[in-house]
């Protein structure tokens, strides 16, 4: 009886693509565990471009006053 066992590889979906962050490239379908890549994205080029698209979306996160609840000066709890 083994000790260990083999961990699941993750399938990747054909036309999903991310980008990891332990390699630095734009991967189709998810071969690197969750934590080390970001998506997916519709193409491998907005995946080259993850940085800025989190970026974006930071931004408007950091806008939006729904988000603001808790901190000071922020929406209504």
């Amino acid at each position: 009886m083994a000790l260990f066992r083999k961990r699941k590889r993750t399938v990747g979906k054909p036309g999903e693509w991310y980008y990891c962050l332990g390699h630095h490239k734009v991967e189709e379908g998810p071969d690197c565990p969750g934590p080390d890549r970001l998506g997916p994205y519709p193409s491998p080029e907005a995946a080259a471009h993850a940085f800025e698209i989190a970026e974006e979306r930071n931004k408007e996160w950091d806008e939006d006053p729904n988000w603001q609840q808790g901190k000071p000066g922020g929406g209504e709890q």
